[in-house]
Parts: structure tokens; sequence; C-alpha cells
């Protein structure tokens, strides 16, 4: 069994990138294939052993606690029809009873205060953070490899890729001090840094691994870019007292808070799918062609 047993989910943005869809549809919702994005988070929390799963919501996003609820009206319909592997794929949507906890953030004031919302549900003991927009394909699960690393070094970790010098300003960035494999020693983090003073090309991926001394850092600390509270900011105000790692995860990451990463996503998602590829492929080849571009 894994040591992490808790993961937060921090749920409450607006996703105004994806306007007009997410007036009315949580940008978690968005179906990447055939399952909103929500799903491949909780699946890939699932097989890295976490059991309860935190949500923290803002109003208008009740189809997230409505997704994974039961839909009686329609699993009554289709076994009434014998779709039995529709009903299979309603499956995947059921948490344990219990195993959701709906938590409310009044208004966005940054990734640390949705964390801190959750402190009580947490309670005392380390547990992960996974940002839903960040869509990790990979053969071992993201997080199941992030988990496995931080038994061996406790304290925070992080998961991170390496990314292009010009790229860092998009990222926290690791101010990495010694380096093993794919673990990472670090002193902390700077939030989204300039190129030329960036401390590593080590980007944070929105896949965390908190100590739960993290509530106190985010009770103490005050606002900072942007005027929210940064999870950043907490992090490094702990380092001296807990270690601070980075894991390079083996994968592909997808930004699917942006609507080029979420068309990639679908596209690499698609190529998996032997229902789907050979037509995905025909349809890319054709835009490929000269006479498509030019017309």
């Amino acid at each position: 069994m894994s040591h992490i047993r808790k993961a937060v989910f921090p749920v409450a943005g607006l996703g105004t990138r994806f306007l007009p869809a997410t007036k009315s549809v949580p940008k978690e919702m968005l179906p990447l294939i055939d399952r909103p994005l929500i799903q491949y988070a909780i699946d890939e929390a699932r097989a890295a052993g976490i059991e309860e799963f935190i949500f923290v919501t803002a109003a208008g996003k009740g189809a997230l606690e409505d997704y994974f609820d039961t839909a009686e009206m329609l699993e009554t319909r289709l076994a009434a029809l014998d779709k039995h592997d529709l009903l299979a794929r309603l499956e995947q949507t059921r948490l344990g009873e219990g195993a959701l906890t709906i938590l409310r953030q009044d208004k966005p004031r940054g990734l640390g205060h949705a964390v801190r919302v959750a402190r009580k549900a947490v309670g005392d003991e380390p547990f992960a953070v996974l940002l839903p927009d960040d869509v990790i394909r990979a053969g071992r699960p993201a997080l199941a490899q992030v988990i496995a690393a931080h038994a061996e070094t406790g304290g925070h970790m992080v998961a991170t890729m390496e990314v292009a010098k010009p790229d860092v300003s998009k990222y926290g960035v690791l101010a990495v001090q010694s380096t093993t494999g794919r673990l990472s020693r670090a002193s902390g983090m700077v939030e989204k840094p300039r190129p030329e003073v960036a401390p590593s090309r080590e980007a944070v991926v929105g896949r965390y691994i908190l100590a739960p001394s993290i509530f106190d850092r985010l009770a103490m600390i005050a606002p900072g870019a942007g005027g929210e509270l940064q999870l950043t900011d907490a992090i490094n105000a702990d380092a001296a007292s807990v270690p601070v790692h980075g894991y390079a995860f083996e994968g592909t990451r997808y930004d699917c808070g942006s609507q080029a990463g979420f068309v990639a996503a679908t596209i690499a998602y698609a190529m998996d799918r032997p229902e789907l590829a050979a037509s995905v492929h025909d349809e890319l080849a054709r835009w490929n062609r000269p006479a498509a571009l030019a017309g």
C-alpha cells in the first residue's frame, strides 16, 4: 500500500482560456476523447494508491460532484437495453463510499489558498496535490513514480520536467543543489524566473507530495505574485527545516489548460486507441499535404 492516502484536487479555476465553453461547463469536465480531464487525474491517483479524494471547488462547479455520483436513471435504462459495455464504462466514475470530499473556495486566491482550505480534510499526514490541467501520458502513472521516490526522501517533492531555457519563465523552477538520476535535491523553487536568472531548467509540473508542515507555512505567509497565496512561497519558507526534492518523471505532460495543449493531448490519446488511430493518422496526413494547407 502507498504511504500517501489522500490527494487534493484544486478545481476552483474559471477556465477563461476556454470561454465560452466554460461558461456553463467546468474546465475539468471538458472531454479528452471520452473522459473528462478530472477522470484522468482521478485514475492516475487511484493507480498510485490514493484512497481519499479532496476537491477544492467553487460556485458553479456542481457538475464535478454530479459526475462522480450514481446516475440511477441512466444506469437503469442501459441495463434494460443490455448495454453492459457502457455500464462498465460508468464504473470508472465511481469512488468508494465516503472517498470524495467536496470543499468550497470562496473565491480564487491562488494555489496555496486552495491547498490551505483542505487542511482539516488532510489532517496530519503527507498528501498529494494533482492539477487536472496537467495530463501526463506515461506507462507507469506519474504520481506513482513520484510517490515511490518520496518514500525514500520524505519532505516535500514535486514532479519535474526539463524545459528549454527560453520557456522557464512559464513555470515554477527548482533551485537545484544536486542531482542523482531522476532525483534532484533543491534549496527551494523560483516562480516564473527570467531565463537569464533561472536557477535551473527543471520545471515544476502539477504533481506534488507535501508534508503536513506546509499548512503552518500557508497560514503564515503573505500573498505573493498576483496578490494570491502561492504554494511555491510556502514550500520555500519550509525548505530550511523540510527537505525539498524534484523527481523527473518518465512520460509526456500536456498542458490541457491551454487550447494548443488540449488539442495535442487529444491527438496523442486518440493515437493510443486502436479504433481511432487509423482515421486520426489519415486526417493528420491529409492536413500535412501542401494542397490542404493551401486551401
